[in-house]
This record gives C-alpha cells, structure tokens and sequence, in this order.
C-alpha cells in the first residue's frame, strides 16, 4: 500500500514537472496532478491496448514510433475528464507524453522504486 502510494505521488510530481516545461500541457495544483495521474492510469489500462491494437499496421510501418501517438491521444482523451488538466494541442499531447514518461522515470529511479 505504502509502495503504490509513493508511484502516485511521483506521478502527481511528474505531472507538474512536465506542466512546467511542455507548452499547453497545463496543471493546476498538485491535487489535479494526483487526479490527472490516476485518470491517465486508468486510460492506459483501458485504452492503450485497444488504440494500439488498432493502430497496428501504422505502428509497423513507423518502427513503433506511432505508439508515441497512441500515447498523447490518451493524454488527450484522459484531460478531458479531469478538471484542472488540460492539454491545449496535440504536439503538446505527444510531446508532454515524451516528456512524462522521462521525468516519471527519472522521479522514480531517484525514490528507489525502479
């Protein structure tokens, strides 16, 4: 419990670390960071598989680099649902995705958890 604790305040860190440096990727507070985290979570639980299922063919042709894609039209999709979350475009969906998972990384490499 303590564990999954610290990866969603972690997460919530990478949130607004990756709001402070991404244009249009936008955070408002931490609380809507731990919801953004959880929300997007969820997304790519339930959607990931499905969207890249789906995008197979292109993600092939692209060597993967499609699913970079696949990954802002989640981010996308998941800030519409969360109040105090928005991404204004989809460069910044892409990129914040990129930059997201980097500074998610880093964080939790720096906490121990991986």
């Amino acid at each position: 419990m303590r564990i999954a604790l610290l990866h969603w305040i972690v997460s919530g860190l990478a949130f607004l670390a990756t709001a402070y440096f991404v244009p249009g990727f936008k955070v408002n507070g931490f609380f809507a960071a731990l919801i953004a985290a959880v929300v997007v979570g969820i997304g790519n639980a339930l959607l990931w598989p499905v969207l890249a299922f789906l995008t197979l063919p292109i993600t092939l042709v692209t060597l993967g680099l499609f699913l970079f894609v696949v990954n802002g039209i989640v981010i996308k999709i998941c800030a519409a649902f969360v109040p105090g979350f928005e991404v204004t475009s989809w460069t910044a969906a892409i990129l914040g995705s990129i930059v997201l998972t980097v500074f998610g990384t880093l964080f939790k490499w720096f906490v121990g958890l991986g």
